[in-house]
């Protein structure tokens, strides 16, 4: 566990770059041969488009990602945070430390910017593909990824995380949201069983139906016990699911300056 530990807390760059882009190649391949729907598209053109939006995320990643280790360092030197006062064995405190995160990182975050309406019109973006891929994970406006590190880290500060589990779930929350996005095919007796406890790519596709009630469902990106704890768990099969927002034009998804713009446009109604 120690040698664990200690490649997270240290890993370079470069591997934590090959895990984000490889998990996204993976699922990209996978989707060429197992596709649960046949859109229509270029997938290069709409791939470039949401890849912008990570590249945005990278950027801002490099910029502010900083002050979240120096934080993750002063909760470990001054043993502060929930971890550091229960006493677990260390393979019960990274589960349920990459549980809470799950919880801070995403669910929280997330059930907030469907709540709130000056918040969600950032997160529209993110809802606005209508052909949702593993690219679609991460599409998400500047604006947005304000919210969730923001909240990330109070809960960096909260539970007293560590560098090496920090690194871990960034990691892991990656992985999952490549796979919950993918454009894959994973039958009903496989997805179900691992729905249970974890979010599914069906369970995840229900979130990008194109109107409530479904849109203001499954809102964590790891377990779906977040889901299932506060009563936002629903589950349908995807055939039954159209992609996009019923106050936007599909055509307008693949339009950059206008999803840029999109949480300053006083004309986009909601409801919320």
């Amino acid at each position: 566990m120690n040698d664990f530990l200690q490649y997270w807390e240290h890993i370079s760059s470069g591997d934590r770059i090959l895990i984000l882009m490889g998990g996204m190649i993976f699922f990209w391949l996978i989707e060429g041969y197992y596709p649960l729907f046949t859109f229509s598209f270029k997938r290069y053109r709409h791939a470039g488009v949401n890849l912008v939006f990570l590249a945005c995320t990278i950027v801002l990643n490099v910029i502010f990602g900083f002050s979240t280790i120096k934080i993750c360092a002063w909760v470990t030197a001054n043993h502060f945070g929930l971890l550091n006062i229960i006493h677990l064995p260390e393979w019960v405190r990274l589960i349920l430390a990459l549980f809470l995160l799950d919880f801070f990182g995403q669910y929280a975050p997330h059930y907030l910017m469907h709540k709130i309406k000056w918040m969600w019109k950032f997160h529209i973006i993110h809802h606005s593909d209508t052909k949702v891929d593993v690219t679609t994970g991460t599409r998400h406006h500047p604006g947005e990824w304000l919210f969730r590190e923001t909240s990330t880290v109070i809960g960096v500060f909260l539970l007293g995380i560590p560098i090496s589990y920090y690194f871990l779930y960034r990691s892991v929350a990656a992985l999952f949201t490549h796979f919950n996005h993918a454009n894959i095919r994973v039958p009903l007796w496989l997805d179900k069983p691992i729905s249970w406890i974890f979010v599914s790519p069906n369970m995840h596709k229900v979130h990008h139906h194109f109107k409530r009630p479904y849109t203001d469902t499954n809102y964590a990106n790891i377990f779906s016990l977040w889901d299932r704890m506060f009563g936002t768990f629903a589950y349908t099969d995807p055939a039954n699911l159209r992609y996009g927002l019923d106050v936007l034009e599909d055509k307008t998804d693949e339009n950059l300056g206008y999803q840029f713009r999109l949480p300053f446009d006083k004309t986009v109604k909601t409801d919320y």
